[in-house]
């Protein structure tokens, strides 16, 4: 496995990780200045929406979130590096109802910024999961 690889598995691991302490300012260095994230059925996410919607989901009355991410792929060339993953999240509010599951495929676009790997774009392709 190449350094670069490898790093950006560190990324990923370090994302998930954040995400379930509701560490917001940890995942928003993990992204580029011009992230887009795309996420069916609304408009392309920006930076700038993007933390404040990951900030209200870090606060007490916020939900907590599990899951996982597995990696199916990643290419690196150069500078920039792309990858898919299988990705599962669950989300339980607060008030104790029912926890809200998600999965599908992610397709993220990497891109090295002063020797770090940097999210640059995102495709979510999750959908509800549904439980019987």
């Amino acid at each position: 496995m190449s350094i670069d690889e490898q790093q950006i598995r560190e990324l990923i691991s370090t994302w998930m990780a954040a995400t379930k302490s509701g560490d917001a300012d940890t995942v928003l260095k993990l992204i580029t200045d011009d992230v887009v994230f795309l996420i069916p059925g609304r408009p392309p996410m920006l930076k700038d929406e993007f933390a404040a919607a990951l900030r209200a989901q870090a606060g007490n009355q916020a939900p907590k979130f599990d899951g996982y991410s597995e990696i199916q792929e990643i290419k690196v060339l150069g500078d920039w590096a792309f990858m898919w993953t299988k990705l599962s999240v669950i989300a339980t509010p607060p008030d104790g109802s029912p926890p809200m599951e998600r999965a599908g495929h992610t397709l993220t676009v990497l891109r090295k910024e002063n020797g770090k790997w940097r999210l640059a774009r995102d495709a979510n392709l999750l959908a509800p999961v549904k439980r019987t």
